[in-house]
Formats: structure tokens, C-alpha cells, sequence
């Protein structure tokens, strides 16, 4: 139950038939099966996803599992909450009822016919994906129905036979980027470099929503085929990393483009091949510049893009030559979690071993501080490690008051990582 709810039991009673047979829990959602019992939507689908078959309550079996809602006695239960709002008690939302199937199957056959108005398959698509948006019940619904299969041949159909087609491919597209894709359903993109093409055109779209929702689809294509020459072909996609940065730098009015496109850029940016298209595309500007902005797991894919970055020439020099990139990882150590600190560090150490400038750099920005902090906290040892590794390399360039109280820490027994 909500928090607000936990006194209930001192301050006002819970009717008997508004609690769950289950959970013996206020209902949220109450249905009702096929013996005639009512029980939280929630609580009965658990009861049968473990493998009961029968009834809770009669023990009698059940022969449909269809979950009816109750709305009488969802709205009695609202009632109640509203009535009882002086003990604490908050009101239960209407909850949205999940897809059904038959209803499912009908939007597809309306969305794949090409016999069917343009119009009603569109309008069959864009239901499709509101449904999508909601649960993961409607989501799993959605793909029993071979959707993910459908969806694939109307995004991919001949695109220039008609100009009213490209609508449905994209909105099918959008609906793909709220799934993941078997190996199969991704080789099927990326296999062929006309499809893999197609989603790089959508990268440039005048709509930013088509330009985040290729590159959703991009990045679950690329995380879901394991053949390192298919990444690679990915990866070298003419246009590809300009289009991924080109999200990364939209305005925060649309934050959903930050969250896709580093994780679109982190998945190509795994090819060590094609790292340097991400540096020219200006991947390096964009990383610096938004590293504050991104949410904590954002964030951690954001600086493990930096330091495979910086592991390539031209990745070190740019960073390096950007005046924020040193102060900001230096903040960020022993800051955000600690797999931020362990590739904060990472980074640290491949611009450091580059340039004597950047050790002085990183000194300067009181990295020594951070670093003798970062060996004995409870980090990963591969965080330590580099920690040891960055100590050593900058031992020449610490202050002379600092070198005196820097012999306990064990910076020459290093292990390679």
C-alpha cells in the first residue's frame, strides 16, 4: 500500500470488500475472473503467473482467464477515499485497462493491409503506439501478436512508391524503439545497408521525435546483433555519428533526445574502428558540454563514451584541448557512483600519459585530493587500479608538501587493468 494508506488500521477502517482476498490491500484495480470473485488486477495476475489455476477464494478452477474490470466497485473505492481524505487517505488514480488482444490484432491487420484506407492504417499505428507507451502488459500483449515482425516490413516497404507511405514507416518506427528486438529482428536491419541507410536519413528528419526514435532504434539494433562486422558496418554508415550528435546537442526542451542519443552514441562508439567519426562528428564538444545535464545513468554511459574516446589519438588531443574536460572529471570523482569515478579516472589517466600539460592540468584541479581519497574508499578495483596508475604517472608533478604525506599509499605496485 501507499504510505499514505499504512495508518489506516488506527485512524479509519478499510471496508472489508475494498481489500484484496490476495493482498488483503486496499484494491487499486479491482477485477473480477470468471468464478465471480473479485480480486487487485495486480495480485491475481501474480497468483497465475506462478502457476496457480485455480481460484483463490472458491478454489474452483479457472477455466478463462480473462480479468474483468470492476469499475462499480473501483468507483465505490474512490468514493471512499475521497471521503476519508481527513485521516490521510489519497484518492487511488483511475487506472488505464490494458490492451486487449483481440483488439491488438485487429490494429495490425488495419496496419499491414494494403488494401486498407491510408488513413485507418495510420490511425491503427498511432493506437498501436499509445498502447505500447503505457505498461509493459500492453507492451507484451502487443508483441504475442507477431507486431515486432509486422511493424519491421511496413517501416522497411518500398519508401519511395508512395509519399504518404513514409508517415507509416514512421510511425512504425516509433513503435520498434519502445521494444527490444530479438538477434534475428536486428539482422534483418542490419544486414542490409539500405535499411541501416533509411535510419540514418531519419537522423536529419525536420521532426526531432522521428530523428530520437531512429536513433532509439539504431542503438537497439546495434546492442542486439553479436557479429563485430555488422557493428562495424553500422558504425561507418555515412552521416551516422553527425546525426547522433546532432540529437545530443538539441535544446533541453526535449530531454528525451539526450537520454537516446547517448545511448546511441556509447553503442557506436563500442567499434574502436570508427571512433574517430564520433570525434569529427564533434562528439567531444557535446560530451563535455552536457556532461552535467544527463541523469546518474545517463551519466555513467556518457563518461565510459569519454574515456573510449580517449583512448584513440584523436579523442585525447580534442578532449585535451578542451579547457573543461579536466576540471570536470576531476569534479565528478567520487561524485555521481562508482562507475563514474572508475571511467573518470580512466579518462584522467589516458589524457595524462599524453601530455605533461594535462598532468599539470589535473594537479592544478586538485586531482591528487580526489585520487588519495579514491584508493581507500570502497570503489571498484578497477576504479582503484587506475587511481594507483594516475598517482604514479603524476608523482613528478605533485607539490613538494604533498609527496611527504603520500608514502603510505601504495602508488608503485600497480596492476595492469
Amino acid at each position: 500500500m501507499p504510505g499514505s494508506l499504512e495508518p489506516l488500521d488506527v485512524g479509519v477502517q478499510i471496508p472489508y470488500h475494498f481489500r484484496c482476498p490476495i493482498s488483503l490491500e486496499l484494491m487499486r484495480d479491482p477485477v473480477t475472473v470468471c468464478t465471480g470473485q473479485t480480486y487487485d488486477r495486480t495480485s491475481i495476475e501474480s497468483w497465475v503467473a506462478t502457476g496457480n489455476t485455480t481460484c483463490p477464494v472458491t478454489r474452483l478452477p479457472l477455466t478463462d482467464f480473462t480479468l474483468i474490470p470492476n469499475h462499480t466497485l473501483r468507483r465505490l473505492i474512490q468514493d471512499w477515499c475521497v471521503a476519508n481524505q481527513s485521516f490521510g487517505v489519497e484518492r487511488i488514480p483511475t487506472p488505464k485497462q490494458p490492451a486487449d488482444p483481440t483488439m491488438v490484432r485487429n490494429l495490425l491487420n488495419k496496419a499491414s493491409s494494403e488494401s486498407t484506407p491510408f488513413g485507418l492504417r495510420l490511425s491503427a499505428l498511432r493506437r498501436l503506439r499509445g498502447l505500447a507507451r503505457d505498461s509493459d502488459k500492453n507492451r507484451s500483449v502487443i508483441a504475442a501478436n507477431n507486431a515486432r515482425e509486422i511493424l519491421l516490413a511496413i517501416a522497411f516497404s518500398d519508401l519511395d512508391s508512395d509519399s504518404n507511405f513514409s508517415e507509416l514507416s514512421h510511425e512504425s518506427v516509433a513503435i520498434l524503439s519502445l521494444f527490444l528486438l530479438s538477434e534475428p529482428e536486428c539482422l534483418f536491419v542490419a544486414a542490409d545497408p539500405d535499411r541501416v541507410g533509411y535510419l540514418v536519413n531519419l537522423l536529419f528528419h525536420s521532426s526531432v521525435e522521428v530523428r530520437v526514435n531512429s536513433a532509439a532504434l539504431i542503438e537497439i539494433v546495434v546492442a542486439g546483433i553479436r557479429s563485430p562486422d555488422l557493428r562495424a558496418q553500422i558504425s561507418n554508415a555515412p552521416g551516422i555519428f553527425d546525426g547522433i550528435v546532432g540529437i545530443l546537442n538539441f535544446p533541453l526542451a526535449y530531454p528525451k533526445a539526450l537520454k537516446i542519443g547517448i545511448k546511441a552514441l556509447f553503442a557506436l562508439c563500442l567499434v574502436k574502428q570508427h571512433r574517430h567519426k564520433a570525434v569529427a562528428a564533434g562528439a567531444v564538444e557535446a560530451l563535455i558540454e552536457r556532461l552535467g545535464e544527463f541523469e546518474k545513468c545517463d551519466s555513467e554511459r556518457a563518461l565510459a563514451s569519454v574515456e573510449l574516446l580517449c583512448r584513440i589519438p584523436s579523442g585525447c588531443a580534442a578532449f585535451a584541448a578542451h579547457s573543461l574536460t579536466v576540471p570536470i572529471l576531476v569534479k565528478i570523482i567520487l561524485k555521481i557512483s562508482d562507475r563514474a569515478t572508475e571511467y573518470a579516472a580512466g579518462a584522467l589517466l589516458s589524457l595524462c600519459s599524453a601530455s605533461e600539460l594535462t598532468q599539470r592540468e589535473a594537479v592544478a584541479a586538485g586531482v591528487l585530493t580526489k585520487l588519495l581519497l579514491l584508493v581507500q574508499s570502497d570503489c571498484t578495483e578497477r576504479a582503484k587500479r587506475k587511481a594507483q596508475m594516475l598517482l604514479k604517472l603524476l608523482r613528478d608533478s605533485w607539490p613538494e608538501d604533498s609527496i611527504a604525506n603520500s608514502d603510505d599509499f601504495a602508488c608503485s605496485d600497480v596492476v595492469p587493468f
